[in-house]
């Protein structure tokens, strides 16, 4: 698995969790879904992401096309 896998992943667990939670337990919960959103949209921009310097410090292989798994050469 590399950064931009998770990166996903934790973006998508992030918005559906808040989403339940503003459902099920309090609207304010949306803000959450808000500042991922926000951070995804900036990351497009900027190329910046915090997870992913986070992960890259835990020793995560950065992510790519062929990252993946497949090697070529």
């Amino acid at each position: 698995m590399n950064t931009e896998r998770i990166v996903y992943i934790v973006a998508g667990c992030l918005i559906l969790t808040s989403l339940a939670l503003a459902h099920w337990v309090d609207a304010r919960w949306m803000w959450l879904t808000v500042f991922v959103g926000l951070n995804l949209f900036q990351s497009g921009f900027t190329g910046f992401c915090p997870l992913e310097r986070i992960l890259l410090k835990l020793g995560v292989p950065k992510g790519g096309c062929n990252a993946a798994g497949t090697r070529k050469g």
